[in-house]
């Protein structure tokens, strides 16, 4: 979208910062690293072989912490989904080093340059990862997915699993695909549709190192095999979570409506971004017409992401129904247990229903506990990636100190008025009086500070 002027060092100390500044661990104690050099020798003993299943994985390209595999089957009108996860709990041992150290961390923390795992590489991209490098044990959850789009968890069962093929995102053929895959993720689809679901899968911001070192920010494009793989992953959810609910129990992810005054704001943003958004028009609609190949309509949608009040977890409470606005739909995080804490617990409790057995209490008092913990993880996720962004918009503009810029007014409150600029992927606050929500103004840049991430504008007139 924009070429930075700083240079690649200056990226990297100012990501070394941020790593220090929000105690980003770059390894693991040694006990951890210990225990999961034993763990990753483990033979699995609880474990059917579904070898012959023709299990199959698809990711970016360079992903390694593989957490999914999956096989379809039809059965009459309906498709069968065998999901197979990571079987991360098989290989931790409940207060043992590697489970005390995940639940300081509660995710994985992404970062431009890198990531801080949340188990031991051996584990997270070796011998639990779902690698097509030989069998692996997993947990499978077996939905079928009727006509209609409607999900039901079927079975589970702890399974060796082989992959057949680590397919990626940006190479994949509709060939090399199980039969069903298109049009088991286009039921779930309708079936968004069909219930009003407000999901949006913006792509990933990104900073791109050009060959003369200068540094681009953009977006790493979204490719349709993307949406349709995170549909077998939304049906798993929604499917497990539905069995958790009625099984009085379980940990859910929830998400309230955006406010009107949210709402508001993104119209004046997408009128920032140049983007038509008729005022007729529901944002539950609109956002369904904007593509991610479109930088503006990319950025757009991130900051729909970004515009609601957010997803948190919640145990499982009697006469409440934990409800995710954005799904539409009662939902649990089961199918990502290597790079979060919480799946590992849901994973085992819909196991344990899965087949007619009580859920283990280690698991169940887990539940109550995990929120805080994950909340936690969030915050410190959205504090990175916040600076992060702030860094990046440093460098961009470390060049255009005293320039104007277009801006449009977003919001107002007691901190002053908040700004987007037209031409750069900016936001920013400035002091401005008698202006409204849609106003448009100009501002100059009058600091730039890449070392202290920070910004500041003037109105100008």
């Amino acid at each position: 979208m924009k070429t930075l002027a700083g240079s690649a060092s200056a990226l990297a100390a100012g990501l070394a910062a941020i790593r220090t500044q929000y105690q980003i661990p770059a390894g693991f104690p040694a006990e951890v690293s210990d225990a999961a050099e034993q763990a990753a020798t483990r033979t699995p003993t609880d474990h059917v072989d579904r070898t012959d299943r023709p299990f199959v994985t698809l990711d970016p390209a360079s992903s390694t912490d593989l957490d999914q595999a999956f096989a379809i089957e039809r059965a009459g009108d309906d498709l069968i989904l065998h999901y197979a996860i990571a079987d991360v709990a098989w290989f931790v041992d409940d207060g043992g080093p590697i489970d005390v150290e995940a639940w300081k961390r509660g995710t994985t923390q992404y970062l431009p340059d890198g990531k801080a795992g949340l188990y031991p590489p051996i584990l997270s991209e070796r011998a639990a990862s779902l690698l097509a490098e030989g069998p692996r044990p997993a947990v499978i959850f077996t939905t079928r997915i009727a006509p209609d789009g409607a999900v039901t968890l079927s079975g589970a069962e702890r399974a060796v699993i082989r992959s057949r093929a680590k397919l990626a995102y940006a190479t994949v053929g509709e060939a090399d695909l199980p039969t069903g895959f298109i049009e088991l993720a286009d039921r779930i689809a309708r079936a968004e549709d069909a219930r009003g679901a407000e999901r949006v899968d913006p792509p990933q911001q990104e900073l791109f190192e050009k060959p003369d070192g200068s540094l681009d920010l953009g977006f790493s494009p979204r490719l349709i095999w993307e949406d349709r793989n995170a549909a077998l992953s939304l049906a798993t959810n929604m499917a497990v979570a539905d069995a958790l609910f009625a099984h009085q129990t379980g940990l859910f992810r929830v998400m309230a409506e955006p406010t009107e005054g949210a709402v508001q704001r993104l119209r004046h943003t997408a009128r920032a971004f140049g983007l038509v958004w008729p005022g007729n028009e529901p944002l539950t609609q609109y956002q369904k017409t904007l593509s991610a190949a479109d930088p503006r309509q990319a950025a757009f949608m991130l900051a729909i992401r970004r515009a609601g009040h957010g997803a948190s977890y919640e145990p499982y409470q009697p006469d409440k129904i934990p409800w995710h606005a954005a799904m539409a739909a009662t939902y649990s995080h089961a199918t990502a247990p290597l790079r979060r804490l919480a799946d590992r617990y849901v994973v085992q409790a819909a196991l344990a229903i899965a087949n007619g057995r009580p859920v283990p209490e280690i698991v169940a008092s887990a539940f109550p506990k995990l929120p805080p913990v994950m909340a936690r993880a969030e915050t410190i996720e959205g504090q990175i990636q916040r600076a992060a962004i702030d860094l990046a918009e440093a460098l961009i503009l470390e060049d255009s100190e005293g320039q104007v810029f277009p801006a449009v007014v977003t919001d107002l409150d007691e901190r002053g008025v908040r700004i987007q600029l037209r031409d750069a992927p900016v936001a920013a606050r400035v002091i401005a009086h008698d202006v409204h929500p849609g106003d448009t103004i100009e501002v100059k840049l009058t600091t730039v500070d890449a070392t202290r991430r920070m910004i500041a504008f003037a109105r100008v007139g």
